[in-house]
């Protein structure tokens, strides 16, 4: 059995079945070399446009990936549009996304949470301070006002701003900072009382 290069404009030749196949029909080649010319006319751009928007040591990386997507189309020239270069802007800000998303899912299957990972090495008088330290912070959490302790523990355990915590309580942002500013007074008072 023979098969015929299509891609040879010199006159017709024939393989034989077991014969190599030659070197240009391994790799497909793009007609004409728009994207080596593309490469080199938007590499640089592309790079300085990514590292505003990443860090800059990832952005050759995200340009170069690319322009190996690119490389693996069989359509042609996917770049046969009007602005060339809107569209490899457009194309990286993707990459850029697509890359962010797989970086959270992989480090969300990565967190361990620190209850589930032993301590070693911890000699007992430290972890009886640490305790004892857990209990006079529960004990000074207590001697606050229902209020200012809700507000404190929701700002600085969960995470939440003034603005988010005067939304949830109904308070103003003021009188949020005030109850912020008591229950740190607080904490810091009995903490250097009970030190001294």
């Amino acid at each position: 059995m023979c098969l015929k290069i299509d891609d040879d404009p010199s006159p017709v030749r024939f393989l034989d079945e077991g014969d190599p196949l030659p070197p240009e029909d391994r790799v497909p080649i793009c007609k004409g070399d728009w994207l080596d010319r593309l490469y080199r006319s938007h590499r640089d751009k592309l790079v300085r446009f990514a590292t505003r928007h990443i860090q800059r040591e990832h952005a050759p990386d995200i340009v170069q990936q690319l322009f190996a997507r690119l490389a693996v189309r069989r359509d042609g020239n996917p770049l046969a549009v009007e602005f060339p270069d809107a569209y490899l802007r457009q194309a990286t800000i993707n990459l850029i996304r697509s890359e962010a998303r797989y970086g959270r899912r992989r480090c969300t299957n990565l967190h361990v949470c620190s209850d589930d990972v032993p301590i070693t090495g911890v000699d007992g008088v430290s972890a009886s301070e640490a305790r004892d330290m857990l209990v006079r912070l529960e004990e000074i959490m207590a001697e606050l006002a229902p209020r200012t302790r809700e507000i404190f523990l929701a700002h600085r355990f969960d995470g939440f701003t003034y603005g988010e915590i005067a939304t949830r309580t109904g308070l103003s942002v003021k009188t949020v900072e005030k109850h912020m500013s008591r229950a740190i007074g607080h904490v810091t008072r009995r903490l250097s009382n009970d030190g001294g």
